[in-house]
């Protein structure tokens, strides 16, 4: 391609192999992510503590991350992306070296809080992706991200296990994986233009602290909940205080010409049912999974449902789902090319919506319940794909990872309500005169989470209907204005 001055652009060559490493670090980032949680028993016998303190290992990244994303989101569209996708990965790095050479819990759980960032890279991977490539190149881009990301997750759920007999010990699988950061870090000197594009203004440090401060008050009251009692002053008074403060927060940055997220932007009718279909999907994906790991467990002969299955069934089990995940989001480009991103978002919830249904409907026959699964599994990664498109396209360039940001931080949240709701759910609907949940507490939380699907569905299918008329309406006005400048038309 050519540039306005008649000399051939380099640009693009250079663009291809950025993609591939950018897929590179999205597969270790899913596989730090998908390995923490099956490294917990064995974290918990190597330093000696109990539960409630091994709870705290995830707690306190997922923590680290609802408060880092927004940041490095904004500061990579100020400062560049590149940028920030080298600090975030150093900061990767140094937190995976603290975990594997911890003497104590404190400085496991600052090693941990160091490994947050790893949220905030897909972000700043897709505002450096949509800077540098044309809207199809992108949209393909954003889809093999999604997908190296599901497909580490897979992998470092599934080869977890088998890294740790082969290593002979937690700590030496931990070092492997700060290894494998490390060389993540090194290689991202190598070979990546930095994004064109910076935002106006400056960081917003102040809202930056007030949005974390709440969702750290959020997240770490819904995380201590069950111990503290749902009716606990404690509890409410989290509640109650961090919901008052993103009230706060949000009357701040809607006034606020820098904010740190363009508030309006957000809930415009263009892009707002989405970032809602983000929260669903996180509550969905992130909320239900614990659910059935936990059904799938139990035994007829026990608690009168569920499959009995072992260990490593769970795990091969787990895998469909994912697999599916990982084919979805991969094969998101290719439909969207021939559907739309929308209809392809459509499809993802009814999709994910048939699954809980079908999980509802095939309780009893274990392959029924993994088809069902597999069906939300494909949902879920159309879903993975669609969403983020979708909403990048609908902000400005020099938002693009502030937007996505968000986007990501919903979908935690997401997550976290439905987790806390889901465990309401199991502590009250238990078999007469025990605490093991009933049958129908695992009815009604994918009863719920049809509904939900349902809901997402019919709010894309609305706005979109209103969105249409509204740019229909645009159009004709425009239509009947002069056009003073047809430069300045051709150029927006």
């Amino acid at each position: 391609m050519r540039t306005p001055g008649g000399t051939e652009e380099v640009a693009a060559p250079r663009v291809t192999a950025v993609v591939g490493l950018l897929v590179v670090f999205e597969l270790v980032s899913g596989f730090l992510q998908g390995s923490g949680p099956a490294l917990v028993p064995a974290v918990q016998d190597w330093q000696s503590i109990s539960a409630s303190q091994a709870q705290w290992y995830m707690a306190v990244q997922f923590l680290a991350a609802a408060v880092g994303v927004p940041v490095f989101g904004r500061l990579g569209d100020l400062y560049g992306h590149r940028r920030l996708v080298r600090i975030a990965l150093v900061c990767i790095a140094a937190g995976t070296v603290l975990v594997a050479l911890a003497p104590n819990l404190t400085v496991l759980l600052v090693g941990r809080a160091l490994i947050g960032p790893v949220a905030a890279l897909l972000p700043l991977e897709i505002g450096l992706v949509r800077d540098r490539l044309d809207v199809e190149g992108a949209r393909r881009a954003v889809a093999l991200l999604v997908g190296a990301l599901t497909l580490g997750s897979l992998l470092g759920h599934g080869l977890a296990g088998p890294l740790l007999a082969l290593t002979g010990g937690v700590q030496a699988t931990l070092l492997v994986l700060a290894a494998i950061a490390c060389a993540c870090a090194a290689l991202s000197y190598c070979a990546i233009p930095e994004s064109r594009t910076r935002a106006p203004g400056r960081m917003d440090w102040t809202g930056a602290a007030l949005l974390g401060l709440a969702l750290l008050l959020f997240l770490g009251t819904m995380a201590r909940s069950r111990a503290w009692g749902w009716t606990s002053p404690l509890t409410l008074g989290g509640l109650v205080l961090s919901l008052s403060l993103l009230a706060w927060w949000i009357r701040l940055e809607r006034d606020r010409p820098h904010a740190l997220v363009d508030v309006r932007a957000v809930a415009h009718p263009r892009s707002a049912p989405y970032y809602v279909s983000g929260f669903a999907f996180g509550a969905i994906m992130l909320g239900g999974q614990a659910v059935a790991i936990s059904y799938v467990a139990a035994s007829k002969g026990d608690e009168g449902y569920g499959f009995g299955l072992k260990t490593w069934e769970i795990s091969l089990w787990g895998g469909v789902p994912h697999v599916l995940a990982f084919a979805g989001a991969s094969l998101v480009a290719r439909v969207a090319a021939r559907t739309g991103y929308r209809r392809v978002l459509l499809l993802a919830f009814a999709l994910m919506a048939a699954g809980n249904v079908g999980l509802m409907a095939g309780h009893a026959t274990l392959l029924l319940f993994v088809l069902a699964s597999a069906v939300s599994g494909f949902g879920m990664g159309l879903a993975l794909g669609g969403l983020p498109t979708l909403i990048v396209e609908r902000s400005t360039p020099d938002r693009t990872a502030s937007a996505t940001a968000v986007y990501n931080n919903l979908k935690t949240l997401g997550g976290s309500v439905a987790g806390a709701g889901s465990a309401v759910v199991l502590g009250s609907l238990v078999v007469s005169g025990t605490s093991v949940p009933a049958l129908s507490a695992y009815l009604t939380i994918w009863g719920l989470g049809a509904l939900l699907c349902v809901g997402a569905l019919a709010l894309q299918v609305l706005t979109n209907r209103e969105t249409g008329a509204l740019g229909a309406a645009e159009n004709r006005r425009s239509d009947t204005r002069p056009h003073r400048d047809a430069g300045m038309s051709a150029g927006a």
